[in-house]
């Protein structure tokens, strides 16, 4: 009964999981913001380069 009881009591592979489930959501968030700023940094670059070539169309070469 005393052996029950201190498996009930133990937290150390609690804590590891907890830290895991935390890794997880981390990278989660880390995959959707990157993924959120490769769009709009890929739109932001082609408007650049839209610019560019326009402003470039008349240029000697």
């Amino acid at each position: 009964m005393v052996g029950f009881k201190r498996f009930l009591v133990e937290e150390e592979g609690q804590a590891l999981t907890e830290y895991g489930l935390i890794l997880g959501l981390i990278a989660v968030v880390c995959v959707g913001a990157l993924s959120l700023m490769g769009t709009n940094v890929n739109g932001m670059l082609k408007s650049i380069a839209s610019t560019l070539n326009t402003s470039g169309a008349g240029a000697a070469p």
